[in-house]
């Protein structure tokens, strides 16, 4: 509750007579632009006369529970100069904003802007790190694809030189050669495979038939049953004979497609090991044949380390071709010749007709036949 005041409900009468008096009064302006007149300056004088005559306007006693309350506080009100402004023309509300703009801003606690700002810029830093690698990295591979593709041009057009190693460059036709023709005899055997499985199939079909004839017609059942002997016994040869086709062409495929295409990307690995070579070669050339100034020295020693780089790995790689190709050549020395055999032995053994000659031939070579629908999963491993 409000205490009541004689101090506070004078200084109220008289701020509501100059506030009154300020607002029905004119303001004439003269030439100079002084708006000051003699009634302003009384009115000015009977304000400082308010101010000395009591306590002052912007502390209000304000009890606060009821009679006999104990606990006081101070409310701030409007200043003095408010007023005055008023009663100058001014808005309350402009004065109240000049004031509030010339307040200082408020900032937040150290700690709160420490514990916010913290893990931003740790991530902006870990952004930025990203960043520069990236760009290195993109800025890197340009300038490598750039060299290599200016050595390309100049040695397709006769204008670069290119390191070549004779021998080496030899037997890496020669396997290339020798790749293609191993891929003709692969797409030969897999034709032979498949129309010889399309025999076999038909010769136990045409011995069902000569054996279902054998049994409907007495007076040829003879006949239809030695035919349809015949044809079962070389369906049988067939399949043992289609064995052995399929292992061979099994064994020239993994020659060909594994073994030797591993061999062809290290190779792939090596030309592209070589022209990154001539490239900075070429570079570090034209640099050490220019001026000999401070800058040009400083790219020279960068071209320089540059260039021991990929002469390293120019020679890492070649030996590694070398070293693969010998033991491709035993190997495929080793495996044909074992193929080649089994290949000449079990087509001998099945169109002589030597049943024991042609199972022999593939216990030799270890050659496992698989029963008669085994290539179809079961339903159970289907599940």
């Amino acid at each position: 509750m409000i205490k009541p005041n004689l101090d506070s409900e004078y200084r109220s009468t008289m701020a509501d007579s100059i506030m009154s008096k300020a607002a029905t009064m004119e303001i004439p302006i003269n030439s100079n632009g002084d708006t000051r007149t003699a009634e302003e300056d009384s009115l000015e004088q009977d304000l400082q006369q308010v101010m000395v005559s009591g306590p002052n306007l912007n502390e209000t006693s304000i009890v606060s529970g009821g009679y006999g309350g104990a606990a006081e506080g101070i409310i701030p009100t409007s200043s003095i100069k408010d007023l005055r402004s008023k009663s100058r023309g001014i808005p309350h509300s402009q004065s109240v904003a000049s004031r509030i703009a010339r307040q200082p801003d408020h900032h937040p606690g150290p700690s709160m802007h420490h514990s916010n700002s913290h893990p931003t810029m740790m991530s902006e830093e870990a952004t930025r790190g990203i960043a520069v690698e990236k760009f290195d990295s993109v800025k890197k591979w340009s300038i490598n694809t750039y060299k290599c593709t200016k050595q390309m041009f100049s040695e397709r057009f006769g204008r670069g030189t290119r390191t070549v190693d004779l021998e080496l460059e030899a037997q890496i036709d020669v396997l290339r050669e020798t790749k293609q023709k191993y891929e003709h005899i692969l797409r030969l055997a897999q034709a032979l495979s498949g129309h010889f499985y399309n025999m076999v199939q038909t010769q136990q079909a045409l011995g069902d038939t000569f054996a279902d004839l054998s049994q409907k017609s007495p007076e040829l059942q003879d006949e239809f049953g030695y035919n349809a002997e015949t044809q079962r016994l070389l369906c049988k040869n067939g399949e043992t004979l289609l064995g052995a086709i399929n292992f061979f062409v099994s064994s020239i495929n993994t020659l060909v497609n594994k073994t030797m295409e591993d061999t062809l990307m290290t190779i792939k690995l090596y030309e592209n090991a070589r022209l990154e070579y001539d490239a900075y070669r070429t570079d570090l050339e034209e640099l050490s044949a220019g001026p000999r100034d401070a800058a040009t020295m400083m790219r020279i020693e960068v071209a320089q380390q540059e260039y021991q780089i990929h002469k390293d790995k120019y020679e890492r790689l070649r030996s590694d071709v070398t070293i693969k190709l010998k033991f491709l050549e035993e190997n495929k020395v080793k495996v044909m010749h074992k193929q080649l055999l089994l290949f000449h032995n079990a087509i001998s053994a099945y169109f002589a007709g030597n049943q024991q000659q042609l199972e022999q031939t593939l216990r030799q070579f270890s050659v496992k036949l698989k029963p008669p629908g085994s290539d179809k999963p079961s339903w159970l491993e289907e599940q």
